[in-house]
């Protein structure tokens, strides 16, 4: 199970500090930053003014991003069980198009290691990334190849929560510690059953496989959730 997780050298997320922040294409937060006081005049004037502009623009860009469903990303998912990796654990076009993404040089400059390395690497990340990216909802699905990056995302944007919803993006500890940290494994929440468990649609799994599995919540860190229109 430890094979699903990908650990960088080093890890330096960036937090956001001030202001409002959204969230853009290319799985990055944009810091809207807080405007000043309005008694202001001269120079300080000009940088409210401009800050006010500032906002006024990142809005109307979050307004425009496209919406998806959580049905259309749980289909797009679907219709990937049965991909395996192959005996080296690359060879899937999951790992295909995060080693040609721009994603792929951001992670490297991060975490370090070369950008080829994301071909053999685990990819229960690259495969949620990939299916937001099909759906046209990279900017709220997210794209990152570390699970603990990815569950930093959400959380740093206000959307990790314990409840599990459809197409809800669930990231998993198999040692049950609830510490964002020592999160091992993601995937796609399908359902949840009622019972203790949830049904998931996940990539690289014991198998190496996309596969629909059932998982007891106990094992689940938390989940994100991207801003569908349902």
């Amino acid at each position: 199970m430890a094979k699903n997780r990908l650990t960088p050298k080093k890890h330096n997320l960036a937090r956001v500090l001030v202001g409002a922040s959204i969230v853009l294409a290319g799985g990055a937060a944009t810091t809207v930053p807080a405007l000043a006081d309005s008694h202001v005049s001269g120079p300080q004037a000009e940088s409210v003014s401009k800050n006010t502009k500032a906002e006024a623009q990142a809005q109307a860009q979050a307004q425009s991003l496209p919406k998806t469903s959580a049905q259309r990303v749980l289909d797009i998912a679907a219709k990937q069980i049965g991909i395996s990796e192959n005996a080296a654990g690359g060879g899937t076009k999951f790992q295909d198009w995060y080693v040609s993404s721009e994603r792929a040089k951001e992670t490297v400059a991060r975490d370090g290691g070369r950008i080829q390395d994301y071909a053999n690497a685990p990819w229960c990340a690259m495969f949620v990334s990939w299916v937001g990216e099909q759906a046209g909802a990279r900017h709220t699905v997210g794209w990152d190849a570390y699970t603990v990056s990815y569950a930093k995302w959400f959380a740093d944007n206000g959307r990790w929560g314990q409840t599990p919803k459809p197409g809800a993006v669930v990231f998993f500890d198999w040692g049950g510690s609830n510490d964002i940290d020592a999160i091992d494994h993601v995937g796609l929440v399908k359902k949840d059953n009622g019972d203790g468990t949830i049904t998931t649609i996940e990539g690289n799994t014991g198998n190496g496989k996309v596969e629909e599995r059932v998982r007891p919540v106990s094992q689940v860190d938390g989940y994100g959730y991207p801003d569908y229109n349902d």
